[in-house]
């Protein structure tokens, strides 16, 4: 069974809900990545999304293109990105890691050669934000050779006919995007994503997982209350860029104290 399922196997046992955090890998520098993933899990973290970054990130707000600029001017590279999950696996092997980024580097790196490095890393799924489903028959079957889920966004304006056909292609989670918009883009309309979700529910028995617009411990809670995963991501990335200059572990506890209380919110 992948760490994906078995997360959300685990939680549904316990009654509880998955705290999604995202962060950018390599942000400030590649040196602080392993040290915040760490801090994110202490702090309840059920599984981590790793950004992998993009010259042109175009599904993201400017919090998280800023993110992937530092990244990149600190010379973090696909290569580099699973360096960091390795590392990471050598003191947890538990939490899932899931990939998010887009296709240009995966293209010139090679399908079957990134998932060949990405399973022996340790990554356990992928989101490739600009492979739209319907040109991803081949890419796949490379991850699910390697066992690695291959998770898709559904949108607010997703049809439902376009959403089975999604849904039946994911596996792992599917992640609901709550606003109209890039990352970090507008306020989060709760009973809309319960409407969505409800619906959602209708034609996948994944887990669903919703992000973009969660900001604070209060809004975490909401949405862990109609969603399976609650996904956390420019609030977090915004800590690390009022924080880059300071040391990593200091940069990890601001992350951990965003985090806590959305935990303690979530699961009371």
């Amino acid at each position: 069974m992948s760490r994906i399922k078995q997360c959300f196997e685990n939680l549904e046992k316990s009654g509880k809900k998955a705290l999604i955090p995202y962060i950018t890998a390599g942000d400030p520098t590649p040196n602080h990545t392993v040290t915040i993933m760490n801090e994110l899990v202490a702090a309840g973290a059920d599984v981590i999304e790793i950004g992998m970054p993009f010259s042109d990130p175009m599904a993201d707000g400017p919090v998280i293109q800023l993110a992937c600029e530092r990244s990149l001017a600190a010379g973090t590279s696909v290569r580099k990105v699973l360096d960091i999950i390795r590392e990471f696996r050598q003191t947890d092997n538990e939490t899932p890691v899931v990939l998010m980024g887009y296709l240009n580097p995966i293209e010139f790196f090679g399908y079957q050669a990134f998932s060949d490095a990405a399973k022996e890393a340790g990554v356990d799924g992928i989101l490739l934000v600009d492979l739209a489903p319907e040109e991803a028959t081949d890419v796949v079957e490379y991850f699910k050779a390697n066992e690695i889920d291959l998770i898709y966004l559904l949108a607010p304006t997703t049809t439902p006919e376009r959403a089975k056909k999604i849904c039946d292609l994911a596996s792992g989670y599917v992640y609901y995007v709550s606003v109209k918009g890039v990352t970090g883009s507008a306020e989060l309309d709760v009973d809309s994503v319960k409407q969505h979700v409800d619906s959602l529910r209708t034609i996948t028995d994944l887990p669903i997982g919703v992000g973009f617009g969660i900001r604070d411990a209060k809004t975490a809670a909401a949405v862990s209350r109609c969603a399976d995963g609650v996904i956390v991501g420019s609030v977090l990335v915004n800590a690390i860029a009022e924080n880059q200059e300071r040391e990593k572990e200091y940069i990890a506890n601001a992350l951990g104290a965003i985090l806590k209380p959305m935990r303690t919110e979530m699961d009371a």
